[in-house]
């Protein structure tokens, strides 16, 4: 699935995922494609922060596409804690990244997820992550 804009709340230039690969109930996996113009790229590599909203963003895609499948709105969520955040290799312009967020606990409007990056069949980054729902209510 390409279009994935309807499943997130971030909008161009700060979308840091490009295709759903899978999403299951606890799982998701997704592409991006480093493209020379993005924000976080300097010296031709991407930088850290975009590692981390790259998995933030692969969570907002699974629950952004799981409430789309139940017709429900799309919520926004916030980053609340990121935890024993490894960096092992930067990746450079044209790579491409294959994240995979897995739901390890959600309690009302946290959730707990760990996520990983790979690039070139290596993992280049991994990390626990709190994200908050923003709840309509």
């Amino acid at each position: 699935m390409n279009d994935i804009l309807p499943f997130i709340p971030q909008r161009p230039p700060f979308v840091m995922v490009s295709e759903i690969v899978n999403a299951g109930e606890q799982t998701c996996i997704t592409k991006f494609v480093i493209g020379a113009d993005n924000i976080f790229v300097k010296n031709a590599v991407l930088t850290e922060p975009a590692l981390i909203e790259n998995i933030a963003q692969t969570a907002a895609v699974h629950t952004g596409y799981l409430c789309k499948q139940k017709n429900e709105p799309v919520p926004v969520g916030f980053i609340g804690a990121v935890q024993q955040l490894e960096v092992f290799n930067l990746p450079a312009v044209h790579d491409e990244l294959e994240t995979e967020i897995t739901i390890k606990n959600q309690v009302l409007n946290v959730t707990l997820i760990s996520g990983s990056i790979t690039c070139r069949q290596k993992t280049i980054a991994q990390c626990e992550m709190k994200i908050f729902i923003q709840s309509d209510k």
